[in-house]
């Protein structure tokens, strides 16, 4: 049975012989705890000598632990370093030593870090807690992780308030949301399934999707999501959710690769290649997991959430290398990869966001290219942006998120060219792989809106950090939550958005991270 994971700002009594307890932070923080307020957790198990032992014998190389008594209860030291490109939270070795300490059952995380690094660590132990199995002796009984949480340094007096745990619950279900859509095999996950998932999502939301599905996207004119899914059993489709509250002045989209599986086409993958490519609909999960957090949390602007869905199956009418397509824009490509689908999709997604739903800001999340691991390594997407404003905020949003990302060139007029054709007005890969491939990869998708476009385009290729081992992570959740949060109502998010219109925000409180403003 799936874990349920709850928070709290306040310590209950417990007892490591019948529930596991955890307390896990950087080492300056746990030499802050007091013990006498924190024995509650420890019956009679552990007395002040013990506590203080295990805490100032900790010396983290990156990580370390201590148990306290037998394994039920355990104090745990995140990594003293943090580079200028990481996340001051450590939140991915602190996923890793959630995994690696608790014991099962019903049981206790107590964290304690700084109020700007409380979204971030709430969203990485989320990570570590995943909806999905397929194993066959899992126990029927439920179990529950309570996060008791414990702020130190500026603003820790205010302790965590409603609002607060409401944001790490949101998130932290649309963490776990992501993941399990990307870690379920497409026998489970395919288009229908996906589409099911929008709508329970739109249900709790209050929301009803707009679905355009099989011949009647080749009726309207989606050639790119059309040709990627025709071949398949289940047809593919677009779905989007949109979010229009009152007083709303701008017109905001998150456009998602939902690929449920990527064969590669008649471009065949090979059979160690296309293992894993389940997980390639990581961005439009992504996508609906922070959809689903972000409006839970009150978002403030129109919202729409795009879905682009297709299985690249082969089969009677794949589509082939050398076929031509016409996409949403009206623009048409010649076929010379199969295994180039994702961009497609987007392609057409993108041009829906301009030119129906006239949005001004347009972010796409993909599993794009294998390109981008190399480029930017597995903990860090690429982005790509016409708008120097939002690269900025993208970069400090995922060092507040701990969804990392890092930019990568923006220049239509050197790259684009690799994408030339004889034929149509563009291929769909590029000529000359060594140049720029993650940045060519998104101004493909870039040029269906336009390069002329006065909005502001965002693209994020995090192909790499959607899994760790095999897991998925949930990538792009929290990066776009914290990434938007100056137009959401809710107080923590307001605080780590890297947007300084952030309303209610005390830019001089010494509680907030970094900010950048956009113009």
């Amino acid at each position: 049975m799936a874990v349920t994971l709850k928070f709290s700002g306040s310590l209950s009594q417990s007892d490591p012989l019948k529930h596991g307890v955890l307390i896990v932070g950087q080492s300056k923080h746990l030499a802050q705890l007091n013990y006498d307020d924190i024995k509650i957790k420890f019956g009679t198990r552990v007395n002040r000598e013990t506590f203080t032992s295990g805490v100032n014998g900790l010396h983290p190389s990156p990580t370390d632990s201590c148990s306290l008594w037998l394994n039920n209860a355990t104090v745990a030291c995140l990594p003293h370093k943090c580079s200028r490109h990481n996340t001051p939270s450590r939140a991915h070795h602190l996923t890793k030593i959630i995994r690696s300490c608790v014991v099962g059952g019903e049981e206790f995380v107590l964290l304690t870090c700084e109020r700007a690094d409380l979204f971030a660590s709430a969203c990485a132990i989320a990570r570590a807690f995943p909806l999905f199995m397929g194993k066959s002796n899992l126990s029927d009984a439920p179990r529950v992780v309570t996060v008791e949480v414990v702020l130190v340094g500026p603003g820790s007096d205010e302790g965590l308030s409603e609002s607060d745990i409401q944001a790490l619950s949101a998130a932290s279900d649309g963490v776990r949301l992501a993941a399990k859509i990307t870690d379920m095999p497409c026998a489970d996950m395919h288009t229908d399934a996906f589409l099911q998932e929008i709508k329970t999502v739109g249900q709790e939301l209050g929301i009803t999707p707009e679905i355009i599905r099989g011949e009647e996207l080749n009726r309207r004119g989606f050639g790119g999501i059309y040709g990627v899914g025709k071949a398949a059993t289940r047809p593919p489709a677009l779905a989007i959710l949109s979010h229009k509250p009152q007083g709303a002045t701008q017109n905001i989209a998150w456009v998602g690769k939902g690929i449920v599986y990527d064969t590669g086409g008649l471009c065949l993958k090979s059979k160690t290649g296309m293992c894993g490519m389940k997980r390639d609909c990581g961005g439009a999960a992504g996508v609906l997991g922070a959809f689903y957090a972000m409006v839970k949390l009150g978002f403030t602007e129109n919202l729409h959430a795009l879905f682009c869905l297709a299985e690249n199956a082969i089969g009677p009418e794949a589509q082939r290398p050398d076929d031509i397509v016409k996409m949403y824009s009206g623009r048409t490509v010649e076929i010379n990869n199969t295994d180039a689908e994702g961009r497609l999709v987007l392609g057409d997604g993108v041009a829906y966001a301009h030119r129906d739903l006239k949005c001004e800001t347009i972010v796409d999340m993909a599993t794009l290219t294998g390109a981008q691991g190399i480029a930017t390594g597995k903990f860090h997407a690429g982005i790509v942006t016409n708008n120097e404003d939002m690269e900025a905020a993208c970069i400090c949003a995922g060092r507040n998120s701990g969804d990392l990302v890092h930019a990568l060139p923006y220049t239509p007029e050197l790259h684009f060219s690799e994408f030339a054709s004889v034929l149509a007005d563009m291929k769909n890969s590029v000529a000359e792989r060594g140049n720029a491939q993650v940045s060519c990869a998104g101004l493909f998708i870039h040029s269906h809106i336009g390069f002329d476009y006065h909005g502001t385009w965002l693209h994020i290729d995090m192909a790499a950090p959607v899994y760790v081992g095999e897991r998925a992570t949930g990538y792009g959740v929290s990066l776009l939550n914290t990434l938007f949060g100056a137009m959401s109502e809710n107080k923590l998010l307001r605080s780590i958005s890297p947007d300084t219109r952030a309303n209610g925000v005390d830019e001089d409180s010494g509680n907030n991270p970094k900010k950048i403003r956009l113009n």
